[in-house]
C-alpha cells in the first residue's frame, strides 16, 4: 500500500548530481586533447533546447567522483546509520510534499485522522533539521521514522493475557463487551479454547439475555468445546447471570469466569446503564473489548464509548484475516490507550492470536 508513496519519494528526492555534461565532438586521428584546449560544442539540434551549464572542471569531476566511490563502499558495507553529521540537511519544506502522501495512504489504510496527524507530527519533528548519510536516500530515512512513530504507538501497554491470567486467584472474571456483528460471542470461545489448552477450567456466562440466539449460540459452543455454561431465560437480568457464574465458579474451583454481555449500538444509554451495573456486580478483573476491524473508524468510536462507560482493559479485534490493512489497531490502541490482547483471524477455535506489534507494523507497511 506504501508503494505510490515510496515512488514519490524516490522521484522528489534523488540525489542531485549536477548538470548534464554535453558529450564534446573530437577530430577524427586525435587521441588525447590537452588539459587547455577550448570544449568543442555540441552538434546543434533540430528543436530548441534549455541552455547547458558550464562544464565542471576536470578536478571538480573528480572529487565528486570521489565523493561516490565512497558513498558506495559505505553502503556495501551495510551501514545502517541512516541520520548523522554528514550528508544532505533534511528542510521542513521538503517534507511537505512527502507528509501529504503519508497522510493519504494512512488514511486509506484506515487509521483514524487524529492518530494520522499525530504520526505526522512525529516524523516531522524526528527528521527537521537532521543530516542523512550519502549512503542512503531520504524515502529510507523517512520510512524508518514512519515505522518508529507507528510501532511507539503499537507497542503501547504491551499485554501478555497467557501471563496475565497465571499470575491471578481462582476465580478470574473477564467481562466480554461490544457491539453485535463484531463476532463476541465467537471470540469468547476462543479464548476459552486457549485457556483449556494450557490447562485452565473455564465457566461460560450467558450474559446477552437481550437476544435468546445468543444465548443458544454460546450454549452450542460450550457443548463443542466441554465446558460449563450458565444461563437464564431470555429478557432476565444479565447481571444475575454473571453473578451466578461466578458464585459456581467458586463452589467449583474452576479458574476462569467468561461473561458475555449484550451488544446494542454503543449509542444506547440503556446498554451502557446494563454495562455498569453487570461491572458492578460481577467486578471483573478485566473488560476486553471486542471490535471489528473492519469497522474503521466507527470501531474506534465504540472503543471510546465503552472504555468512558466502564472502562476497557484490554481490546481483541477480530476479522483481521479479511483486513488487508490493519488500521483499526493503530487507531484504537491509540485513541483510548489499551493494548491489544489478541486478534482473530479465522472462524475456527485455534485461530486466536496473541497480538504482537511487529508483525502489524509489517502488516500495515506491506506492498
Amino acid at each position: 500500500m506504501f508503494e505510490s508513496l515510496k515512488n514519490k519519494l524516490r522521484s522528489l528526492f534523488k540525489r542531485d548530481k549536477g548538470p548534464a555534461e554535453p558529450k564534446p565532438e573530437l577530430p577524427e586521428h586525435v587521441d588525447d586533447i590537452a588539459d587547455d584546449a577550448p570544449d568543442v560544442e555540441s552538434a546543434p539540434v533540430t528543436e530548441p533546447q534549455p541552455q547547458a551549464e558550464p562544464q565542471l572542471s576536470r578536478k571538480e569531476r573528480a572529487r565528486l567522483a570521489k565523493q561516490e566511490k565512497i558513498a558506495a563502499k559505505e553502503k556495501a558495507r551495510g551501514n545502517t546509520e541512516l541520520v548523522g553529521d554528514s550528508g544532505k540537511k533534511i528542510k521542513e519544506g521538503n517534507l511537505d510534499e512527502v507528509l501529504w502522501e503519508l497522510e493519504l495512504a494512512l488514511m486509506e489504510a484506515d487509521v483514524a485522522f487524529p492518530v494520522v496527524q499525530e504520526i505526522k507530527n512525529g516524523v516531522r519533528e524526528d527528521l527537521v533539521g537532521k543530516k542523512y548519510s550519502r549512503g542512503h536516500t531520504l524515502d529510507e530515512v523517512v520510512e524508518l521514522s514512519l515505522k518508529d512513530a507507528v510501532l511507539k504507538i503499537l507497542k503501547l501497554n504491551e499485554f501478555d493475557f497467557d501471563a496475565w491470567i497465571d499470575s491471578r486467584a481462582s476465580p478470574s472474571v473477564i467481562m466480554f463487551v461490544g457491539i453485535n456483528g463484531t463476532g463476541k460471542t465467537t471470540a469468547i470461545a476462543k479464548v476459552a479454547n486457549r485457556l483449556m489448552k494450557n490447562g485452565k477450567t473455564v465457566v461460560l456466562a450467558a450474559g446477552d439475555t437481550f437476544r435468546a440466539g445468543a444465548i443458544e449460540q454460546l450454549t452450542i459452543h460450550s457443548e463443542r468445546l466441554g465446558c460449563k455454561i450458565v444461563k437464564h431465560s431470555p429478557d432476565s437480568d444479565p447481571a444475575a447471570v454473571a453473578f451466578d457464574a461466578i458464585e459456581h465458579a467458586k463452589a467449583k474451583r474452576r479458574d476462569v469466569v467468561l461473561v458475555d454481555t449484550a451488544g446494542r449500538m454503543q449509542t444506547n444509554s440503556n446498554l451502557m446503564d446494563e454495562m455498569k451495573k453487570i461491572k458492578k456486580v460481577a467486578k471483573p478483573d478485566l473488560v476486553m473489548f471486542v471490535g471489528d476491524s473492519l469497522a474503521g473508524n466507527d470501531a474506534v468510536e465504540q472503543a471510546r464509548a465503552f472504555d468512558n462507560a466502564v472502562g476497557v482493559d484490554a481490546i481483541m479485534l477480530t476479522k483481521i484475516d479479511a483486513d488487508s490493512k490493519g488500521g483499526a489497531a493503530l487507531s484504537i490502541a491509540h485513541t483510548i490507550g489499551k493494548p491489544i490482547a489478541f486478534v482473530s483471524n479465522g472462524q475456527e477455535y485455534d485461530q486466536l492470536v496473541k497480538f504482537n506489534s511487529k508483525w502489524m507494523m509489517d502488516r500495515l507497511f506491506e506492498d
